[in-house]
């Protein structure tokens, strides 16, 4: 039997100054922060059995990826399905007071929050994310592999894996800044789920992080 490890890496810290949404928007790297953490996840994935290093086409996860691949002398693979959701408020601040989300224009956008519709929608999202996951399952097969991502696909695939509904409160996600949430296989079949913080826990009502 072939036991492997999929690790769900969350990106970094990004720097971004106003506050905004960013989502898919190019432009957005780590902040000092975020190269930290970066760094504290490759140091803590040091003596792990990796073989295969993956990530989210937009430059946050890429630069998150960069010093793993840089230690354990791997080649970096990208996978579009590990992208972040798109997202109308892209560009927009959406925190509490900003009112981009009172705005009249933008209520259509809020009618069905289970969906949601606003963006991707859930399953699809965990339908695209359960493939990557899978890629990368193959690619290591019997040692681990890591899939750099971000929060919302992360969250959207821990919860379809175990029988949750989708739609959910944002701030309850535990997908914190380069967090690892790690799948185990034994052949092609999920056998555990586990989560670790080892740059430590991060607010996940923070806009945009």
């Amino acid at each position: 039997m072939s036991k492997t490890i999929v690790h769900l890496l969350r990106h970094g810290e990004v720097h971004n100054p106003t506050g905004i949404l960013y989502g898919r928007i190019p432009g957005y790297g780590l902040s000092d922060l975020g190269k930290r953490q970066a760094l504290t996840v490759a140091e803590f994935l040091a003596d792990r059995d990796i073989t295969h290093v993956v990530a989210s086409p937009l430059q946050r996860a890429q630069e998150t990826a960069a010093p793993i691949v840089d230690s354990l002398r791997l080649d970096l693979a990208t996978d579009d399905r590990l992208i972040e959701p798109t997202n109308v408020f892209e560009g927009e601040r959406v925190s509490v007071g900003a009112g981009s989300l009172t705005s009249p224009r933008h209520w259509k956008h809020l009618a069905n929050p289970f969906k949601p519709s606003w963006g991707e929608a859930y399953l699809s999202i965990a339908r695209r994310m359960l493939g990557a996951a899978y890629r990368a399952r193959a690619a290591a097969d019997g040692h681990e592999a890591v899939c750099v991502s971000h929060q919302l696909p992360i969250w959207t695939l821990r919860r379809f894996l175990e029988g949750k509904r989708l739609w959910h409160d944002p701030r309850q996600r535990q997908c914190s800044l380069a967090s690892l949430t790690s799948l185990q296989f034994d052949d092609e079949e999920l056998t555990g789920i586990s989560y670790i913080e080892p740059a430590g826990a991060t607010d996940p009502k923070v806009t945009g992080a």
